[in-house]
């Protein structure tokens, strides 16, 4: 089961982390638009190297939209720029419940 398109209310657009750096600093693949729900609401989440961080802004998706790891650069619909953080994947599997990427951002 998709997440609903009425739950899409904002587009975010995300140049995914390519897992390089060059002499002008990370380098990152095509960028992409996401229609998404964001929630702007500070949290405390666990980063990829295991520390607890504040999360500013989550977004959650379609997961057939975007692969938004770590370290991705994310422009939210203000113009403000951001850092994916983590994600991680939900998948209702038999349960009636909507698959879904949520994204934690810095």
């Amino acid at each position: 089961m998709k997440l609903p398109k009425l739950w899409l209310q904002h587009e975010v657009t995300v140049e995914p982390y390519d897992g390089n750096s060059g002499a002008r600093g990370p380098k990152f693949g095509a960028p992409v638009t996401v229609p998404c729900f964001l929630e702007e609401k500070n949290r405390m989440v666990r980063a990829k190297d295991g520390n607890e961080v504040v999360s500013s802004a989550t977004f959650y998706c379609r997961l057939d939209v975007v692969d938004a790891v770590p370290e991705s650069r994310v422009t939210l619909p203000d113009g403000r720029a951001t850092t994916v953080l983590v994600q991680a994947r939900h998948e209702g599997g038999k349960l009636p419940l909507p698959d879904h990427l949520e994204v934690s951002l810095q």
